[in-house]
């Protein structure tokens, strides 16, 4: 029963996905292609959110909802990145579902996304499998 918030925050997100149409083959496949720019404006905004939230949590020592401290650690860039975001896009554009709204795809009626979920946990457990052996 404790854990209920977080199956709302999930229902909630899978909703705003559906709403915004950010699950929409469509609307992804006209994002690659550059035809639409409401996928971007979508990115655009998680990601000045997201900026804004950072930067309110580092400016006011904001903490957890436990009353913990949040500590956010300063990236180090590593080839590898270019690698796996590669990976990750191409996956993107041909299955036409990123990892968040798989659920949400799901949860529509989206049978058929049950093979990119599958897919997703296999290249999941792949990269675990094959971790201590790349450069990271």
């Amino acid at each position: 029963m404790k854990n209920i918030k977080y199956l709302l925050v999930g229902v909630l997100f899978g909703t705003v996905l559906t709403k915004t149409e950010a699950v929409s083959w469509f609307r992804i496949q006209e994002m690659f292609r550059f035809q639409s720019f409401h996928m971007y404006g979508i990115i655009g905004s998680a990601i000045a959110v997201g900026m804004l939230s950072v930067w309110l949590i580092k400016k006011f020592k904001i903490k957890s909802i436990n009353g913990e401290e949040i500590e956010i650690a300063d990236k180090q860039f590593s080839k590898g990145q270019i690698i796996g975001g590669t990976i990750f896009g191409m996956g993107w554009a041909l299955s036409g579902a990123c990892p968040g709204p798989l659920y949400a795809l799901l949860g529509a009626g989206y049978s058929t996304i049950l093979i990119v979920i599958i897919s997703a946990l296999f290249g999941t457990w792949l990269y675990s499998y094959f971790k201590p052996k790349l450069p990271h």
